[in-house]
């Protein structure tokens, strides 16, 4: 009983997995249009709008479905199903009052923050996107609902659903408003305004998908509802300090890891007019929306590949199986290497094809070199990212917090001095990013050395996997140049540089016994995988092998 219902689990995470993989594709497929339409500037109003709007949304509504689906799932497993639904009625409550008021809050507060940014144009949509808060702080509450009931489909399917129609209505509403304003001197902050409009339309049709669910369900949930007769019936007030209690830890953490890129914003623009820069909100909006944007992508692969382990991980710590913990650590961390390394260094080897494919029609050269030079993030994003899931799983939940605090203060120092002292412009900003990742990820192997008493493997986690994607990243040069130079177009010469890339790096793994059988048997479709390399005689047999 106890192992289907840890399988049914990893099959429920799994499913928002792929769905938070699908979304960041979509999301990152509709940056394309939208960039070619509004330009860098454009897009660097866009993104200084979501620096405010994201730490807004955190400080309302973005910790709402953790809280509520834990209450919920732990109500629920004591059959207590009265006081699981009061969770949800209060969770309404409260997050639709507070999410509301900041709604108001940063629509009335847009102007301050464009001129802390030293950007006017900002306010424009911030506007537009500030109702978006109210509506992502209800839909949150159905999404931990149907979380804590333990089926992620809800809140999967309404995550495609409002990435898509985001996708869509950003593109049309940008192109739109851009040829109505064409004669403002505000034209690309209206275009960006466009794109915060399809968020607000992305999140109106999720929340409606969720709605649509609750209807369908609404008949099973109040009949459940009235034949709970349990004794232990909580009141309103209770149940609203439950969830205040809950929240505000995760409000906490959340705040500090958002705080990276509001401050950034905020040094940035206030370093820039000062040294008098005219072209400021261009550069954030490379940077932002290209290098952060791109390095961002492999990084939420890898995190959504390893998350699965974390509930284990939590499960055997309970247990007090120690061999167990470091089992799980060993092989999360390894598996989320395997992804990163590689990643890192394809994005620094072919960042110039990839942003000329992707980013046709504006600038390249520079935002190649960022991704060129801050790539190296990827690794340590993925690992920090990791590794503050591995020490919440051993129950130190204080110390990511810590950690983040502390590497976020170094990161301001350091971002500070490379933008005023070295005049390094938006490159300041993508080594100062890469310093706050450090210094997160050498805290936290410090915390999981102390605490797991776990000694990281080196040789098959980061060295030969950072070999092969050496070799790999000369293969895909190589090839991308010798197909380039026969057919001088990009796509043709990246798409065939990466799948000689994605070959030789899988062959060097096998080669180099970096990965075993039953490690690959562990991936997705790994037993067919197996199968496929011992009849091609790349596999030795191992004993207990996969049959």
């Amino acid at each position: 009983m106890g192992k289907t219902k840890q399988n049914n689990y990893l099959i429920q995470g799994s499913i928002l997995a792929i769905s938070s993989i699908a979304s960041r594709f979509i999301g990152m497929l509709y940056r394309i249009p939208l960039t070619n339409i509004v330009g860098d500037t454009g897009m660097g109003y866009y993104s200084s709008a979501y620096e405010l709007y994201n730490l807004a949304l955190i400080l309302s509504s973005y910790s709402i479905p953790t809280a509520v689906s834990k209450l919920v799932s732990s109500m629920e497993s004591k059959r207590q199903y009265r006081n699981a639904h009061k969770v949800f009625l209060c969770a309404l409550e409260l997050s639709g009052g507070v999410g509301l008021l900041m709604s108001l809050f940063v629509y009335a507060f847009a102007g301050v923050w464009a001129s802390m940014v030293k950007s006017a144009p900002v306010a424009i949509p911030l506007r537009v996107l500030s109702p978006t808060i109210f509506v992502f702080a209800v839909m949150g509450v159905f999404r931990g609902y149907f979380q804590g009931k333990h089926t992620m489909v809800p809140t999967a399917f309404s995550q495609l659903i409002e990435q898509g129609v985001n996708a869509l209505v950003s593109v049309f509403a940008a192109y739109k408003l851009m040829q109505a304003h064409n004669a403002s001197v505000d034209m690309e902050a209206y275009g960006a305004a466009g794109g915060t409009l399809g968020s607000l339309a992305g999140a109106v049709a999720g929340l409606c998908t969720l709605l649509g669910v609750y209807a369908i369900n609404r008949r099973f949930i109040k009949r459940r509802v009235r034949k709970d007769l349990s004794n232990a019936q909580r009141g309103t007030g209770e149940v609203m300090r439950l969830l205040i209690y809950t929240v505000i830890p995760i409000i906490l953490s959340q705040t500090i890891y958002q705080l990276s890129g509001t401050v950034d914003n905020t040094v940035f623009g206030q370093v820039m007019d000062k040294q008098q820069v005219q072209d400021a909100a261009f550069l954030w909006g490379i940077y932002s929306n290209k290098y952060r944007m791109l390095t961002n992508l492999p990084v939420a692969i890898a995190t959504a590949l390893g998350a699965s382990i974390v509930p284990a991980l939590a499960n055997t710590y309970v247990m007090g199986d120690d061999d167990g913990v470091r089992d799980k650590i060993a092989s999360s961390v390894k598996f989320n290497m395997l992804i990163a390394i590689p990643a890192a260094i394809g994005m620094a080897v072919l960042a110039e094809p990839i942003v000329m494919v992707l980013f046709p029609s504006t600038e390249t050269e520079l935002s190649a070199k960022l991704l060129q030079i801050g790539s190296i993030a990827i690794v340590f994003f993925a690992y920090s990212t990791l590794t503050n899931g591995i020490l919440q799983g051993i129950d130190r939940m204080r110390l990511p917090v810590i950690h983040a605090a502390f590497s976020l203060v170094l990161h301001i120092v350091v971002l500070f001095i490379l933008l005023e002292v070295f005049h390094l412009s938006v490159y300041g900003l993508v080594f100062g990013n890469i310093t706050y990742a450090l210094g997160v990820c050498i805290l936290n192997w410090r915390g999981i050395r102390k605490y797991a008493y776990y000694v990281q493997e080196m040789r098959t986690t980061f060295l030969m996997p950072s070999l092969c994607a050496a070799i790999m990243g000369a293969v895909a040069y190589l090839t991308y140049h010798g197909v380039y130079f026969f057919q001088p177009r990009p796509l043709p010469a990246l798409i065939t540089a990466m799948m000689a890339a994605i070959l030789c790096y899988g062959g060097l793994l096998v080669a180099t016994r970096t990965i075993g059988e039953q490690e690959l048997a562990g991936f997705p479709k790994g037993r067919v995988l197996v199968r496929s390399l011992r009849k091609l005689r790349l596999l030795p047999k191992e004993e207990n092998g996969i049959k």
